[in-house]
């Protein structure tokens, strides 16, 4: 008897566009606030954010992005019956490299560049300062990177509805409910904000970088510290009861760099550990990865302007 699959996948999609449109509305409202509160800086970030986003590589990027989710949902995995982990996995790693691979490029065009190509000049020559300045151009970078994550991230849900009835349909398996395709789908939330705000700690060191550095050692450096935060609860224990110059190594790289991995919630989708968090425990864990990356990410801005106040335009 063949068994036939409704659309009840498409049912939880309306939360998709609820949260799509009220993402966009927020970020208006946030471009509105700035602008009444610091218009210069305000006027910095609208420069910088439209610069940004009419380069080729944003829509590259956003292209690039559909087409590895929509591959991901149908690349068969062969893990008996957590495919739909996986998928999650690999979709959530290509939109946090894709978001990072455009935030270093957008910094060093929009900071790099025009200071060495002296354009900066212009905009400094005005009553605009180098604060209002960096930080103008830091807003500027995170908004097509928060317009990356809106768009990508809600493709993402989609797919995510869409794969448990292809895998229901590939195992011969009865219809899923739309229950349990909205359960797969806002389950994956927490760990695309929880990418979102890694992206943003790397988008502040590649803003600091921006202001001494040409693209390529900035991609470095990004580089560097993408794979040695996520390594870093690796670098600490294997430090413990060694020398103390490799105990003192350990100490200081976990307090210098992020600690990436704590945004890394791979291995507890992976071992179904998320499904028995709570919303309030996802609160909390949310509350205080915010805050570590916020407390970074302002650190790092700080590092920025100090590097810039001495920074000869001339």
């Amino acid at each position: 008897m063949k068994i036939h699959y409704s659309y009840n996948w498409i049912v939880p999609l309306w939360i998709v566009v609820v949260g799509l449109i009220a993402g966009f509305a927020l970020l208006w409202l946030a471009a509105l606030l700035l602008r009444t509160i610091a218009p210069k800086t305000a006027a910095v970030a609208a420069a910088t954010a439209k610069e940004c986003r009419s380069q080729p590589l944003f829509l590259a990027i956003l292209g690039f992005g559909f087409v590895l989710i929509l591959l991901s949902a149908f690349i068969p995995y062969s893990t008996f019956g957590d495919d739909i982990k996986v998928m999650k996995d690999t979709a959530l790693m290509s939109i946090l490299v894709l978001s990072i691979i455009l935030a270093v490029s957008s910094s060093s065009t929009s900071i790099a560049d025009e200071l060495e190509g002296r354009t900066a000049l212009t905009v400094l020559s005005k009553p605009i300062g180098r604060r209002q300045f960096v930080l103008g151009k830091l807003l500027g970078v995170l908004t097509p990177v928060v317009m990356t994550y809106l768009i990508l991230g809600a493709f993402f849900l989609c797919v995510t509805s869409y794969k448990v009835k292809f895998e229901a349909r590939e195992m011969a398996l009865p219809p899923p409910t739309w229950q349990r395709c909205q359960i797969e789908m806002l389950g994956s939330v927490p760990a695309l904000a929880l990418a979102f705000l890694e992206t943003v700690m790397i988008t502040s060191i590649s803003v600091a970088a921006s202001v001494r550095l040409a693209m390529i050692p900035n991609l470095l450096i990004c580089a560097t510290v993408y794979v040695v935060g996520h390594m870093m609860p690796l670098i600490v224990q294997s430090a413990v009861g060694k020398l103390p110059i490799v105990a003192f190594v350990g100490q200081f790289l976990s307090t210098v760099l992020p600690v990436l991995e704590h945004f890394n919630i791979q291995a507890a989708i992976a071992s179904g550990r998320d499904a028995a968090m709570s919303l309030a425990d996802w609160g909390i864990y949310l509350g205080w990865a915010a805050g570590y990356a916020l407390l970074y990410s302002g650190i790092m801005l700080l590092v920025a302007l100090l590097l810039f106040e001495d920074r000869d335009l001339a």
